[in-house]
């Protein structure tokens, strides 16, 4: 490139000389041979140059010209590059965008799980509240039960007074409320309880009664006679609202008598439903 100010030097010099020559030739009679010869020199000596110049010239425009067409297809690739980035980019911003909505709406549900869960743990706390309140009251309650028979030995009575039944063989007596010396049970806390009495005999026209008494109260009286069947049965059942120490048994009738032996037939049975 630093020589092209010397070929356009050179361009400027050449018609310049060139018209010298005709000048000298038209005025042949002025120029000596001595120039001529000078001439003929400097113009073999240029001409070939200037081929060298516009020869290195045109591979020079042929080598922009490459250039060019190079440099646009890189910018025209670089265009497709950048265009392929953009829609990745729009992609990755949409997925982007995607992603912050399902972390607000996971952030949405975990807080609501949280708060569930917050609001499980404290129905959990006041449910193991109520169930340490219930065992406690469950512990402290008294346990009460009772279920025995009357005899081993067969026929009881008659009597010529009424005389409280002793049921002797003990078959349940949690908290020992009964009393199997007196055939008493006695109230261990105010409640209500459930209480069951059954009598029989086999022995024919036998009369069979039994009363049942809540402290100096007659509660019921069942009485039968065996006149045709061989047997005779009764039974009874109450709840009774006891105040603590309170007593409940049973009675023989007067004249009368019951049967009991190893089957168990003559029973007396109790227990505590609730406190009051």
């Amino acid at each position: 490139m630093r020589r092209a100010p010397a070929f356009l030097a050179l361009l400027f010099f050449l018609p310049w000389t060139w018209a010298q020559g005709d000048s000298v030739e038209t005025t042949g009679n002025n120029i000596t041979h001595k120039e001529e010869n000078r001439k003929k020199v400097v113009q073999c000596d240029i001409r070939p140059d200037i081929w060298a110049e516009l020869k290195e010239l045109r591979d020079m425009a042929i080598e922009q010209q490459v250039e060019l067409r190079t440099s646009k297809s890189k910018m025209e690739k670089l265009e497709q590059e950048n265009t392929v980035l953009r829609v990745r980019m729009d992609n990755s911003e949409k997925q982007v965008e995607e992603l912050k909505r399902e972390n607000a709406d996971l952030l949405s549900r975990v807080t609501a799980s949280e708060n569930q869960i917050t609001v499980s743990k404290t129905t959990m706390s006041s449910i193991e509240k109520q169930l340490e309140e219930l065992q406690r009251e469950n512990a402290e309650r008294p346990k009460v039960a009772f279920s025995v028979g009357l005899t081993d030995v067969g026929q009881i009575g008659p009597f010529n007074t009424e005389i409280t039944l002793k049921f002797s063989k003990v078959f349940t007596n949690i908290g020992e409320a009964y009393s199997p010396t007196t055939g008493i049970f006695t109230a261990p806390v105010k409640g209500a309880y459930y209480f069951r009495f059954n009598g029989w005999d086999a022995r024919l026209s036998n009369v069979i009664g039994i009363k049942l008494f809540h402290n100096d109260k007659r509660i019921t009286e069942c009485y039968d006679v065996n006149d045709q069947h061989g047997y005779v049965h009764v039974s009874n059942g109450f709840v009774l609202q006891l105040e603590k120490g309170d007593v409940v048994y049973t009675v023989l009738r007067i004249n009368t008598s019951i049967w009991d032996d190893t089957n168990n037939r003559t029973t007396f049975s109790g227990f505590l439903l609730f406190s009051l």
